[in-house]
């Protein structure tokens, strides 16, 4: 999945791998025929929405829906990437959704996905995380509130689980650690209340954690493998997942979403161990690896069954991306300086 062309070998540039996140599958294509009408991507400035809009685009041309219009809504900083989305036939739609009070402006849509969202800095700035989190979903429900609207969640709202479990499953009860996590069970529970108020359709998708090879956990730990850094082993296990799987299944949970809000984790098959991805990297990279701490006996963990059940698995394997991303680390392509902080265990980010 995501898509049958995904390549074996790596990515020689950005182009490469940007192509291969938005290559769209088959399953995607079909999905998307199910769907109609135009589609707004909230939030599309940020790490995942630019390869998911233009995914959203390669699949509904695909799909025959040529005429339905894809608009990628975000403050956009980053003239690069509102120039690259135009080119892929996204409309960039700049819109400041927290500094605008009157969101009547928004362009109309049948299909919504809302991936808004304050993680850094929540810690020494709740308020912040709260409004983004929580209080600009009210205003977005009500905006949308005839739309399917499919919600980027977090696996943080669940608590930590021993890895024998497997990891937490769709039934474990929320309880989230730290005020970041509260205010994304928060922002669940504004678009759970619109659903049963007035009958919007909604999925909220509960992820953790994509890879891109520019971010994410691997390339936290493969860039401190690389410089000699520490390897924290207190978190022991972590989930990862390809994020062209992610991208796709953030578009197709629109075709489940339901006013009996559709709830899925999105996550990998695999629950990894970080001190063997750390010294697989160490072999990769051909680097001493320095580990520190004592492994914790739980760990913020995903059971991703129910995603497998429905969408298929990933085409990627966690050991590919492993490979994938030292492959990225030697040969000094660009990495993100925005780190996921995967080790943090008091919620505080």
């Amino acid at each position: 999945m995501s898509g049958e062309s995904v390549v074996s070998g790596g990515f020689g540039s950005e182009s490469e791998l940007e192509d291969a996140l938005t290559t769209p599958s088959t399953a995607l294509i079909e999905d998307m025929r199910k769907r109609s009408g135009d589609l707004v991507l909230l939030g599309a400035g940020g790490k995942m929405g630019p390869t998911l809009a233009v995914l959203a685009r390669r699949a509904l041309d695909a799909a025959g829906r040529e005429s339905d219009r894809v608009y990628a809504v975000s403050r956009f900083g980053d003239a690069e990437t509102k120039e690259r989305l135009s080119k892929a036939g996204v409309i960039v739609f700049p819109f400041d959704l927290v500094a605008n009070d009157d969101l009547s402006g928004l362009p109309d849509a049948s299909d919504v996905v809302f991936m808004v969202g304050a993680k850094f800095g929540a810690a020494s700035n709740a308020s912040w995380a709260w409004e983004v989190n929580a209080a600009l979903p009210d205003r977005i429900a009500r905006r949308y509130r005839g739309a399917a609207i499919a919600v980027l969640s977090t696996g943080n709202v669940y608590p930590f689980v021993s890895p024998a479990t497997g990891g937490a499953d769709e039934s474990v009860p929320p309880s989230p650690i730290g005020e970041y996590a509260q205010s994304c069970l928060g922002r669940e529970r504004v678009f759970e209340f619109a659903a049963r108020e007035w009958g919007t359709s909604v999925s909220v998708i509960r992820l953790n954690y994509a890879i891109d090879l520019r971010y994410g956990v691997l390339a936290d730990i493969g860039q401190a493998v690389a410089s000699g850094e520490a390897v924290s082993l207190e978190t022991a296990n972590v989930n990862v997942v390809w994020q062209g799987y992610a991208n796709e299944v953030v578009l197709r949970s629109l075709v489940h979403a339901d006013p009996e809000p559709f709830i899925v984790n999105l996550a990998g098959p695999e629950l990894l161990s970080v001190e063997k991805v750390a010294r697989d990297f160490g072999v990769l990279l051909e680097q001493e690896v320095v580990l520190e701490g004592t492994p914790q006996g739980s760990a913020l963990l995903s059971d991703s069954r129910r995603c497998m059940e429905l969408f298929g698995y990933p085409t990627v394997s966690a050991a590919q991306l492993v490979r994938w991303q030292a492959e990225w680390i030697r040969n000094g392509l660009p990495i993100s300086a925005k780190p996921t902080k995967w080790a943090v265990r008091d919620g505080r980010f």
